[in-house]
């Protein structure tokens, strides 16, 4: 019986070609031009006049939160359901998050954003305050939940309304974009006042690790890419005019990431059919449902979740049972409220998120899962 993985690469495309010539080329740390060139690339991809190469999500998100201006003593909202790298960098700046639930897109919900803003905060000068630690709130980071698109003109209303940034943790949705309304035609990670992208070994388009960060604020990608690169003022005398970080992206790995961006569209689209075939054959079946993504998106459709809408269903024991069958499955995140380095900051309309972390199943959803496989999966779980 052959082992079915959860997500993993596809290297179909020109990867050994690139990354050999890196190599053979001697650039294979941060030098070297196939870095620029995946930059230049993945901006005109998205969209966005500039685009600068870090070495994962997680740093991009940090160096985000630094060139916003975000430090010690200010809050920012942030999603309770998601990975814990898209809060992290929030403490890295000295600042603290404060959990928000989700609605049915996984993502954030800008209702229960606004109830907190509205009810527990006041403006003075031009600024929110959080009217119980007195802190401001400076931000917002909006994650694009498994590639389904937030509620971006929700949150941009809010963001102006209440004098806020708008971060996009836009690490699982390259290639997500609005079909339809305003915002037609823009890029996750391109709408808000930064966006950061990832491309860890199992996102839809992978360098191994790494990461990039696109701005509408020309200066902050400007100081991102500075920052980047340990601050460096004077590359020959080893001059710094500020704390800097060794975040950039390498040459060998920017190789890989252009032979992944040539076939991302590709991966998209097998993506959403995959999905189509799982709805298909699970949705209103046995007690499932498969979520479904946004109205008015090509979302790149990273992962597939599967809903136990019948409690006979135990998430745990469906895992271990599919696990026992050499098929790969997850739950979703622990919310990040109940981690023990968050557990005293404050958390607002948690009902959706707590029950969706209970409930849903990850299902394989890698690009090069062959309609077999797939089917191998749909076969087991309808007899559970």
């Amino acid at each position: 019986m052959r082992f079915i993985p959860l997500s993993v690469p596809n290297f179909s495309g020109h990867e050994k070609e690139y990354v050999n010539e890196a190599v053979v080329s001697e650039w294979v740390s941060t030098g070297g031009s196939r870095v620029g060139e995946f930059e230049e690339k993945i901006a005109e991809y998205v969209g966005m006049p500039t685009a600068v190469a870090c070495n994962s999500g997680t740093s991009g998100l940090h160096l985000a939160n630094l060139v916003a201006g975000i430090g010690r003593g200010d809050e920012v909202l942030a999603p309770a359901l998601t990975f814990i790298a898209a809060v992290n960098p929030i403490r890295y700046v000295g600042a603290e998050p404060v959990f928000i639930g989700c609605d049915d897109s996984l993502c954030m919900d800008p209702a229960a954003a606004r109830a907190f803003l509205s009810e527990h905060c006041e403006m003075r000068d031009g600024c929110c305050y959080n009217k119980r630690t007195g802190a401001r709130v400076k931000a917002i980071v909006v994650v694009h939940v498994f590639g389904n698109m937030a509620d971006l003109p929700a949150f941009l209303a809010l963001a102006k309304e209440y004098n806020l940034i708008l971060i996009e943790d836009a690490t699982e949705a390259i290639g997500t974009r609005y079909t339809e309304g305003p915002l037609a035609g823009r890029m996750a990670g391109t709408i808000g006042d930064i966006g950061v992208y990832s491309f860890n070994g199992n996102k839809i388009m992978t360098t191994g690790a790494g990461g990039m960060v696109v701005s509408n604020h020309p200066d902050w990608a400007e100081r991102a890419k500075y920052l980047s690169t340990q601050a460096k003022d004077d590359l020959l005398q080893f001059v710094h005019g500020d704390v800097g970080y060794n975040y950039r992206l390498t040459n060998v790995q920017a190789a890989m990431g252009l032979a992944q961006l040539e076939q991302l569209e590709g991966f998209i689209a097998h993506k959403n059919e995959m999905h189509a075939f799982y709805t298909e054959q699970l949705d209103g079946k046995n007690g499932y449902r498969i979520l479904s993504f946004r109205d008015g998106v090509r979302s790149n459709r990273w992962f597939y979740s599967l809903y136990l809408e019948d409690p006979r269903h135990e998430r745990d024991a469906m895992i271990a049972k599919l696990a026992e069958n050499k098929i790969q499955t997850r739950p979703v995140w622990a919310l990040i409220n109940e981690q023990k380095p968050y557990l005293a900051n404050e958390a607002y309309s948690l009902a959706k998120a707590e029950d969706y972390r209970a409930k849903i199943v990850n299902l394989p959803c890698s690009t090069n899962l062959t309609r077999e496989d797939a089917q191998r999966v749909v076969d087991l779980l309808l007899t559970l």
